[in-house]
């Protein structure tokens, strides 16, 4: 069974078992959007408790009646669903802001005031109690603590830059797949985001991999424009030239950077503290951060991307669109979050039947 097949299986196992509390870790990942829309349904239609772990807002906004957020040492519970989460967690770091500052300006208005009594008191023996009384609420008030601040917030700053290239960025003639698509012909015109949908096992993964110059089965023809220099995201980050060598080290080496540039440009992907760590020891998150800064440094024109938000988290994700938006150059998506392809100019929806279709707007049931 592919990974997709197995993960459903597994998860119809649960939902249909004795089992009276799930917890379920990421069980959208390696589901197509079919997939995805079944276990909407399933989780919504079960009469047992499910904790899940998920970075789709898709499914979080489908599914969820209250959301925790791991953060720090501890967790914070938004007790509605995914549509009012972001403005919620503003408030309450801005509540948290405030309250933190009103603690600063007490401590240092206590500290102020034993300064003053204790030279005041220096000269005169009736402020001694006062003064003894100012340093006992100041260590007091300092030992109970400052309230609680407000979360660190990931701060991913993507500077994907692109450059100029012909007005035909691609172009396919005839272009079959043996074995998974019929002959379909298309132009990808530079500067447009276009989204490769369909369901799992369609060759979208192929047809990317083809466009990034590997040997793929295939007749018909697929050119690059003029001056169109691809770069290719792995959705499952299968990197053998990168295994065993460190972030820090790959950066400096294949881009030319000294070591100071390399953690400069790896703490803007916050993985500055990684910078040491072999690259098959990094989590799905930072592997794929990783990955988009390797293209940032690469000067591609042309990103193909296969399911880039597969192991992003919501601020990944986010900083993932805002970089794709500042990018002079064209893309091409696979991906199977809905939330993400909503944002694409056009789509190619690759069909069961072997077919590729147009669609201005994403489509999910073909």
């Amino acid at each position: 069974l592919s990974g997709g097949e197995q993960k459903r299986l597994m998860l119809a196992a649960l939902l249909r078992g004795p089992d009276e509390i799930l917890l379920l870790d990421e069980p959208d990942n390696y589901l197509d959007v079919r997939g995805k829309q079944w276990l909407e349904r399933a989780v919504r239609e079960s009469a047992k408790t499910v904790l899940l772990v998920s970075h789709d807002r898709w499914l979080l906004a489908e599914t969820a009646d209250r959301i925790i957020t791991v953060e720090g040492r501890g967790a914070w519970v938004h007790g509605g669903g995914f549509a009012g989460y972001a403005e919620a967690r503003r408030r309450r770091a801005e509540r948290l802001e405030e309250r933190r500052g009103r603690w600063e300006d007490e401590r240092a208005r206590l500290r102020g005031l034993v300064h003053t009594l204790r030279q005041r008191s220096a000269n005169n023996d009736a402020l001694a109690g006062a003064y003894r009384s100012a340093v006992t609420r100041l260590e007091r008030f300092e030992r109970a603590g400052p309230p609680e601040r407000a979360p660190k917030e990931q701060n991913v700053r993507m500077r994907l830059r692109g450059g100029r290239t012909g007005k035909r960025a691609l172009t396919c003639e005839d272009l079959e797949l043996s074995g998974l698509l019929r002959p379909f012909s298309t132009e990808i015109w530079y500067g447009e985001r276009v989204g490769v949908l369909g369901a799992n096992g369609t060759g979208k993964s192929h047809f990317l991999r083809l466009l990034a110059g590997e040997p793929i089965a295939c007749t018909g023809s697929a050119r690059l424009g003029a001056r169109v220099t691809p770069g290719y995201f792995a959705q499952t980050h299968e990197r053998p030239d990168l295994h065993g060598r460190a972030a820090a080290d790959v950066v400096m080496r294949e881009h030319a950077m000294t070591r100071n540039e390399a953690m400069a440009a790896l703490a803007r992907y916050e993985l500055a503290p990684a910078g040491g760590q072999p690259f098959e020891t990094l989590s799905g998150g930072q592997q794929a951060r990783l990955q988009i800064l390797l293209l940032e440094l690469s000067g591609a024109t042309l990103l193909l991307l296969d399911e880039p938000t597969d192991n992003l988290d919501l601020a990944g994700a986010e900083a993932l669109q805002r970089g794709l938006a500042g990018f002079a150059g064209t893309v091409l998506v696979v991906t199977h979050d809905r939330w993400f392809a909503a944002g694409f100019d056009r789509h190619l929806i690759f069909r069961a039947d072997g077919r590729v279709q147009e669609s201005a707007e994403p489509r999910w049931d073909l």
